[in-house]
């Protein structure tokens, strides 16, 4: 019943082809050239100086950076909860499979930086990434025409606060090019991970094979499940918040309240015409991707969050952590009119880097076992290989694969005439 917006990523493939074809022939003087055409800036180098890093730290207005500080030290307690552990089980005596946990070595981070600047989302990939033990790390954010052709100064300084100190000065389908294939100077990336738009999400779609990545981002979504013990004037901001993003965000209120969503109707009108961005929340709101739907009890409006599987869900009303335990598909469930997504997106020690488009259906948002691989350690003795020995040949030989059985007879002896499997 809600259309998502349509974002075109197969149409923007073909135009972010030659894109990384082109710096996978030539290197960093392609990117420099891309960043040039597209970001209408020339780059004086593209790795930014510590010095520069360090400046911003420095200059950095107290007061965010204390919220900087806090919103780390929140977000690292949580990943450190999210670290798996190495499980060893003995299937036989003299048999067992070791699953371990290995980070991946070196890792791309994308900052975005359109329309605003998110030092936020340089705490919600690297301490994730850190917090596996990823051993090398570089971030890339566009340069910015006003900061000399740098990423955005608070971007450095959260890099800055993070110990990042390799960070580049690129953006867009170029950026995730030069991390996937690496220009000399750039030594190539092993996984990349970050939102950005359509033409960062079409290359990491190309890319995606040569180098992991987390998902491809859409626009943002919200979606409210209220009862009539809502307030309105709440559920209204929180919708607004999301159309905030861009005229793509998808900002949906699903209610069993007539009266409910006549009110949310209204805030919305007055709120919106208040905001600094009312532009862009009212092509949001007004988009084919934005509702509010009527349902008969919140059991139909829990059928229906599963069904759409938002990226941001949140739940005001009675009894609302009992509702969430019901919720199966969700990038993350907000719980209660205190838990706004704005909470989430800065300081709650979540991370925001949610699945879009539906994709919570299977997919997680970022976190520590994003950066994670699980390798399986298998040892058995002579014994224990001995004593499951016909198993594996009567299932090679069911598979028309001898030469698995005959990996077994090298070690284990012949087993039969014709090579046929004992019973």
């Amino acid at each position: 019943m809600v259309p998502r917006a349509r974002i075109g990523v197969e149409d923007a493939i073909e135009q972010v082809r030659p894109i990384l074809a082109d710096v996978a022939e030539r290197g960093l003087v392609a990117v420099e050239e891309w960043s040039e055409k597209l970001d209408k800036v020339h780059l004086p180098g593209i790795r930014v100086p510590q010095e520069q890093i360090d400046r911003a730290v420095a200059e950095l207005d107290e007061n965010v950076r204390s919220a900087l500080h806090e919103a780390i030290a929140r977000a690292r307690r949580v990943h450190k909860d999210q670290l798996p552990r190495d499980t060893a089980t003995t299937v036989v005596p003299g048999g067992s499979v070791t699953q371990r946990w290995i980070p991946v070595d070196r890792v791309g981070l994308y900052v975005p930086g359109g329309r605003a600047a998110y030092p936020s989302s340089v705490v919600m990939n690297v301490v994730p990434a850190q917090t596996a033990g990823v051993a090398s790390i570089a971030v890339v954010s566009p340069p910015q025409t006003d900061n000399d052709g740098l990423p955005n100064d608070t971007v450095l300084a959260a890099c800055g606060l993070l110990g990042i100190n390799e960070v580049y000065s690129a953006g867009g389908a170029q950026a995730v090019a030069m991390l996937a294939y690496g220009t000399g100077e750039v030594r190539p990336v092993e996984m990349i991970t970050g939102p950005g738009n359509i033409w960062v999400t079409a290359a990491k779609r190309l890319v995606l094979g040569r180098v992991g990545i987390d998902a491809e981002a859409g626009p943002t979504e919200v979606m409210v499940i209220a009862d009539d013990s809502a307030d309105a004037r709440v559920v209204a901001s929180d919708l607004i918040s999301q159309a905030e993003h861009d005229t793509l965000a998808a900002a949906v209120l699903v209610t069993d309240s007539e009266s409910l969503a006549e009110a949310v109707v209204g805030e919305l009108s007055e709120q919106t015409n208040a905001a600094r961005h009312r532009g862009r929340i009212t092509e949001a709101l007004g988009g084919v991707q934005s509702a509010i739907i009527l349902v008969e009890n919140l059991f139909q409006a829990i059928d229906v969050a599963d069904a759409y599987a938002a990226e941001h869900l949140e739940l005001h009303a009675r009894d609302a952590r009992e509702w969430a335990d019901r919720v199966k598909n969700a990038g993350a469930i907000f719980v209660g009119t205190n838990t706004p997504v704005s909470l989430g997106d800065y300081a709650a020690g979540s991370n925001h880097v949610l699945p879009t488009g539906g994709t919570a259906l299977h997919s997680s948002g970022l976190g520590v076992p994003t950066f994670l691989r699980r390798v399986q350690v298998v040892e058995y003795d002579r014994a224990a290989l001995a004593d499951v020995a016909d198993v594996v040949r009567t299932l090679a030989y069911s598979e028309d694969l001898p030469a698995h059985a005959a990996a077994i007879d090298a070690r284990i002896g012949t087993h039969g005439p014709n090579g046929s499997p004992t019973s």
